[in-house]
């Protein structure tokens, strides 16, 4: 008699399953000491327990049959992405338009320090769901557009492909959104170090797998 087994999902042809992961904690923000930039933005290096979370997350996708890994133009995600890189024996490539929302006049540590203390630019912005409320800051729909661009530069590179792409949070949170049609702060707080995954088909996304933090046990 003819069985029917449930179903077990494979990525369409012609698709690219984008691995994204958040970088590793960075120091904190201090009034005295704000973040040297990069091009604008903060770029803070990552903390002991960042590095640690890196090498966490190296371990977590040993195993995966990644083709490429995607790094921003920001020092944290380099840091992140190295012990990954070198189990898998890649060079990491930069891809500059996936680097966080610029945050303006907040830039170098300044947000940390007016969301703690509730400047209200910074709850008009959380209440809004747009980074534009912060003053001189890129819209969500600004970032929308490049980051998406990017990403689907990166999967028409990487047709039947996985491939890595250490990032930022409010760039997972606005890609994840973007995919789901949810609201722009659905998936906006995935942990440090934590792994999403989502597979850019000729027809859409299929999001696969959001803030996977098992492999952070005791950080």
């Amino acid at each position: 008699m003819a069985e029917f087994h449930q179903h077990k999902y494979s990525a369409p042809t012609g698709s690219c399953t984008i691995v994204l992961i958040r970088h590793g904690q960075t120091i904190p923000a201090r009034p005295d000491a704000p973040f040297a930039l990069k091009d604008g933005h903060g770029d803070p290096e990552l903390l002991p327990v960042g590095h640690a979370q890196a090498e966490r997350a190296a371990v977590a996708l040993q195993d995966a049959p990644l083709a490429a890994i995607y790094v921003t133009s920001l020092q944290r995600t380099h840091q992140t992405a190295a012990p990954l890189a070198a189990s898998h024996g890649l060079a990491p490539i930069e891809a500059p338009d996936l680097r966080e929302v610029f945050l303006g006049d907040w830039e170098g540590g300044l947000y940390r320090i007016k969301t703690a203390n509730r400047d209200p630019a910074a709850l008009r912005a959380r209440t809004r769901q747009d980074w534009g409320e912060i003053p001189g800051a890129e819209t969500a729909q600004t970032l929308r557009r490049r980051v998406m661009r990017a990403l689907h530069g990166i999967a028409a590179r990487h047709s039947d492909q996985t491939v890595a792409a250490v990032v930022h949070g409010g760039v997972i949170g606005m890609v994840l959104a973007t995919a789901t049609g949810a609201a722009p702060s659905a998936f906006i707080g995935a942990e440090n170090g934590s792994i999403s995954r989502l597979v850019i088909t000729p027809d859409g996304y299929d999001l696969r797998g959001f803030n996977e933090v098992t492999h952070l046990a005791g950080l």
